[in-house]
C-alpha cells in the first residue's frame, strides 16, 4: 500500500533518494563544523565545554583533544574549521542540486549553461512567424538559438498525406505543419523529438503515419476537440521554446482559381493541377474562416513580423485570407519583413520573381500598393554567388526585379542566405541571424535605409546587440 504523497514519512522518503543521502549528510556535518569554528573565533573552547558536560568520556580521550585543539591558537583552529566545513558545504549542495536538476537537463548541458541560455532568449523580443510547410520550420530552427520569446501561426488547409487522413477519418485540424513547427521549436537534444518525427513504414492502418500526429490527434481527441490545449501539451512534452497557433480552428479547404478559369479544390491538388498555369486568386470553403484569438493578440503583442518562408499559395496566403490575421499584421507596430523563397515552384510560382510574390501577397491580404509598408517593411531575398548551383527539374532562382518592388513601395534586402550544402534552400542560421540584424537596425529608428544600387542594405549588427527590445 503506498503511502499519501503529503505525509511526513513519504516526503522524508523522497528526500532520502538514492544518491542524495552522502550529500545530506556531508551538508549536516559540515554546518555542525561551521558553527563548531565559530566559537573557536569568539574564543569560547567547545573542546572543554562539551568534555564538562560528559562525564562518560575518559581522561585519556580529553587530553588527546584537549592536546589537538591547543597544537595551534582558538582564532586560526577557527579560521581552519569554517573554511574546510563551509568548502564541504558548498561541495554537497552542488552535487544535490544536480542530482535533482540532473534528470531534467539536456545531455551535455551544464547547468550554468542552461541558467544562462533560459535568462538570454527568455528576454529576446517577441516574434511572430506567419507561414507553413518546411520553409517555416526551417526558420524556426534558426530562430530559437536568438530568442524564446516565438510564436509560429500556420495554415490549417493541408489535405493529403498523414495529415489528410486523420482529417478525413477523424475530423481532426490537420496536425501536420503544426507538429513540424513544435519539433522545430523542441529540444533537439531529446529523444522524444526524434520520437515525434517518426513515421510508420508499415502496419495495416499505421503506414505513413507519423507518431506526432498520432499524438496531436489523441490529446484532441481527450480536451473534447481543443486543438490549442493539445498542442500546448506537445509543446511541454518536447520542452519547446516557443508556441504554435493555427491561423483558425475551422476546418476549411483551399479553392484556386486560375487565369484560365478552371478551379481545383484542395491543396494537395494546387501544385499538380497548375502545371502550365497561373493561379488568379486563392480562396476558402467555407469563405469566412473565424481567426484564432490567440493568433491575433499574438501579432499585435509582436515585436517582429516575419511573412513566409514557405509555398507561397499553399502555406502563406492561406493564413492572410483567414478575416483577422491580414488586419492584425496592418495594426501592428512591430517590424515586419517578407522573406521571399529561394526557388519557384513548379505548378504554384513558376516564373515567378521576387515581385510577384510580394503582389501576390498583398493582393490577397487585401492591402494596397500605397499601403505596403503597413504590411512589411521589406522583403528578404537571397543574393547567390558567381556560381548558380544545380537545379531541381522544374526549379529556378526567384528573379529579382527592383523596379517592380519599387512600384510596390516594398525596400528589398539581399543577402546570401543559403549554404553550400543546401543552396536550394534557406539556412536556418544565416536567415535568422540576417533578420535580427534587420530587427535590431530598425529598432534604432536611424535615417532611412542606404540603398546599394537598387537593394537596401542592413548593416552588420554584433550578437551581442541582435535581440535587444524596443
Amino acid at each position: 500500500m503506498s503511502k499519501p504523497k503529503k505525509s511526513l514519512d513519504y516526503r522524508f522518503q523522497s528526500w532520502m533518494l538514492p544518491g542524495l543521502k552522502r550529500y545530506l549528510v556531508i551538508a549536516f556535518l559540515a554546518l555542525f563544523g561551521i558553527i563548531f569554528g565559530v566559537l573557536l573565533l569568539l574564543d569560547v573552547h567547545p573542546v572543554d565545554k562539551m568534555f564538562k558536560y560528559s562525564a562518560r568520556i575518559s581522561k585519556n580521550v580529553r587530553v588527546i583533544f584537549s592536546d589537538i585543539a591547543e597544537a595551534l591558537p582558538s582564532q586560526l583552529n577557527g579560521i581552519v574549521v569554517v573554511t574546510l566545513c563551509s568548502g564541504a558545504l558548498q561541495v554537497a549542495s552542488v552535487r544535490m542540486m544536480q542530482q535533482v536538476l540532473g534528470t531534467y537537463l539536456p545531455e551535455r548541458e551544464s547547468i550554468p549553461d542552461m541558467l544562462y541560455r533560459a535568462r538570454k532568449f527568455g528576454r529576446g523580443p517577441r516574434v511572430v512567424v506567419i507561414g507553413g510547410g518546411t520553409g517555416l520550420s526551417n526558420l524556426l530552427r534558426g530562430l530559437k538559438k536568438h530568442t524564446y520569446n516565438i510564436t509560429a501561426i500556420v495554415t490549417v488547409g493541408d489535405d493529403g498525406g498523414s495529415s489528410g487522413r486523420l482529417r478525413q477519418e477523424l475530423g481532426v485540424l490537420p496536425p501536420g505543419d503544426i507538429r513540424n513547427c513544435i519539433t522545430a521549436l523542441a529540444d533537439e537534444d531529446k529523444l522524444v523529438t526524434d520520437l515525434f518525427k517518426y513515421r510508420f513504414k508499415s502496419g495495416d492502418g499505421l503506414e505513413g503515419h507519423s507518431f506526432g500526429n498520432l499524438f496531436l490527434t489523441a490529446v484532441y481527441a481527450i480536451t473534447d476537440g481543443d486543438m490549442i490545449a493539445a498542442v500546448r501539451t506537445a509543446s511541454r512534452v518536447l520542452n519547446s521554446c516557443g508556441q504554435v497557433l493555427p491561423a483558425t480552428l475551422d476546418g476549411l479547404n483551399l479553392m484556386a482559381e486560375f487565369e484560365d478559369g478552371s478551379i481545383v479544390c484542395g491543396e494537395s491538388h494546387i501544385a499538380a493541377e497548375g502545371e502550365g498555369k497561373r493561379i488568379k486568386r486563392l480562396f476558402t470553403e467555407p469563405a469566412e474562416p473565424e481567426a484564432t484569438a490567440e493568433a491575433v493578440a499574438a501579432i499585435l503583442d509582436a515585436e517582429l513580423i516575419v511573412l513566409g518562408p514557405g509555398s507561397l499559395y499553399t502555406s502563406v496566403i492561406p493564413n492572410f485570407i483567414v478575416p483577422g490575421i491580414a488586419d492584425a499584421v496592418r495594426q501592428s507596430f512591430a517590424k515586419k519583413i517578407y522573406v521571399c523563397n529561394v526557388m519557384t515552384q513548379p505548378g504554384e510560382t513558376t516564373d515567378y520573381s521576387v515581385g510577384d510574390h510580394v503582389e501576390a501577397i498583398l493582393s490577397h491580404s487585401k492591402t494596397p500598393s500605397i499601403a505596403a509598408n503597413r504590411l512589411m517593411h521589406g522583403v528578404l531575398v537571397n543574393e547567390y554567388g558567381r556560381v548558380v548551383p544545380d537545379l531541381p527539374s522544374g526549379s529556378k532562382p526567384v528573379r529579382f526585379d527592383p523596379e517592380r518592388l519599387k512600384e510596390l513601395g516594398v525596400t528589398p534586402f539581399r543577402k546570401v542566405l543559403v549554404s553550400e550544402e543546401a543552396p536550394t534552400h534557406h539556412d536556418p542560421a544565416k536567415l535568422a541571424e540576417v533578420i535580427m540584424q534587420f530587427f535590431a537596425y530598425k529598432s534604432k529608428r536611424k535615417p532611412p535605409t542606404k540603398l546599394k544600387g537598387d537593394t537596401a542594405v542592413i548593416p552588420e549588427q554584433p550578437l551581442a546587440k541582435i535581440g535587444r527590445k524596443l
